[in-house]
């Protein structure tokens, strides 16, 4: 079984009392993701899968800005599906469904309780994901994009990558020598191994999308 993403809970503090972590980098990033959801998703009525959705802040402010489609917040850890539980009680969203103790490397993809059913959803979306995780999961979360999306269905990524093996800060240089530091089989990805891979399992190149803090959203279309 290859490895999904890594446990940051420990790096991030101590829940508070009602169970929910608090994620430095989503108060610094939410405001951009969900603007490019609301442009790329926002006529929107059906799934939306979240990969390693982490706290879960990102996967109620998305429910909140989009409230025609239903949001499955994911994650492999357990840590972390109870803040993401904790956070979706106290939105009061009906749009945020439970968490779901999902590896994407194994098949078939749950939501809940029941198997998610090919060509199903709306939009896959990893926000900050494949850079704390073996290539590996990157692989399995576009082969899984390409069985579970609906025809024009978008997978979506968010994060920081490289081009032609170039970063574009320093800050990004700095962050990929820790993450390596960390796990040799992590680090900041180059762009042109996910457009081939995602090339490879059928699905179409649409937009790279600069975001704040020298981070991208690029979106793939089924």
């Amino acid at each position: 079984m290859r490895k999904p993403v890594e446990n940051f809970a420990k790096d991030i503090g101590r829940p508070d009392p009602a169970g929910r972590l608090d994620a430095p980098s989503f108060h610094r990033n939410k405001e951009g993701i969900t603007a490019e959801l609301i442009r790329l998703l926002g006529d929107g009525h059906g799934d939306v899968l979240e990969i390693g959705s982490g706290t879960g802040q990102h996967a109620v402010t998305f429910a909140a800005a989009l409230p025609d489609l239903t949001f499955w917040p994911s994650d492999p850890v357990s840590d972390h599906i109870g803040s993401i539980d904790a956070w979706r009680t106290a939105s009061g969203l009906g749009n945020v469904m439970p968490a779901t103790s999902l590896n994407c490397c194994e098949r078939p993809w749950r939501l809940g309780q029941r198997d998610l059913r090919p060509n199903n959803l709306d939009a896959v979306i990893a926000i900050n994901v494949i850079h704390i995780a073996p290539w590996a999961v990157a692989e399995a979360i576009i082969e899984g994009a390409k069985e579970y999306l609906k025809s024009g269905g978008a997978m979506i990524f968010y994060g920081p990558y490289r081009k032609n093996g170039q970063h574009n800060s320093q800050g990004n240089i700095d962050f990929d020598a820790a993450l390596r530091a960390r796990n040799p089989s992590f680090g900041i990805r180059d762009l042109e191994d996910l457009m081939a891979c995602a090339d490879r399992n059928g699905l179409r190149f649409e937009s790279e999308t600069d975001l704040p803090a020298n981070n991208k959203m690029i979106v793939f279309r089924a």
